[in-house]
């Protein structure tokens, strides 16, 4: 059959969602994901918006009592998955500001948020992180050339790498400009010993 004479046929619209058939949503979401209450509270809400809502309550009313009931069983745990994120975020060689990003848009409180941000040390353990996986400054794969425009023009795109990544501009410039590998790695000595 050609794609002319074939029936039009449609897939049928998915029936509004309903108290429990929500639930089953929210707990197979946090049992597939770890999550915060703001990732789930949003998740909900795009179900509500995609399928609609045949409930006799309120679809808000019940999206949050779902979401109480989760952080009082321990389901959810905005502390410890700010926590996780950090870590995670950290250990790619992300930045604070990156790491705040992220957290605020999975909507943790601004006291855990203040809370898990990485000292000095681990922010600058992660700015180097980041020189060695994106072979910047002291980690270079290649010799960099002799004319200074190109020089200035390379160590330009080096820092707003690093500042695309959540580094500050100090931090950027301080492990670009390490001489060796050694050097970048005894300025992140440096906030051990502060």
């Amino acid at each position: 059959m050609d794609e002319d004479t074939r029936p039009n046929r449609r897939k049928p619209a998915p029936k509004p969602l309903d108290p429990a058939r929500l639930d089953e949503m929210a707990l197979a979401y946090v049992a597939r994901f770890a999550t915060s209450a703001g990732k789930l509270e949003d998740y909900l809400k795009r179900k509500l918006r995609e399928r609609g809502w045949a409930g006799e309550d309120s679809a808000q009313d019940q999206v949050a009592a779902i979401i109480a009931r989760f952080v009082e069983l321990g389901y959810i745990q905005d502390e410890a998955y700010a926590r996780m994120k950090a870590g995670s975020l950290l250990r790619r060689g992300l930045g604070k500001r990156r790491i705040a990003e992220a957290l605020g848009q999975a909507g943790i409180d601004e006291d855990i948020r203040a809370e898990v941000m990485p000292g000095e040390f681990e922010a600058r353990e992660a700015a180097l992180a980041y020189a060695r996986r994106r072979g910047l400054g002291p980690f270079a794969r290649r010799m960099p050339s002799d004319d200074p425009v190109q020089r200035r023009a390379l160590r330009e795109k080096e820092i707003a790498a690093m500042l695309r990544a959540g580094h500050g501009l100090e931090a950027a410039r301080a492990v670009l400009a390490a001489a060796d590998p050694d050097a970048a790695q005894g300025w992140v000595e440096e906030a051990r010993e502060e």
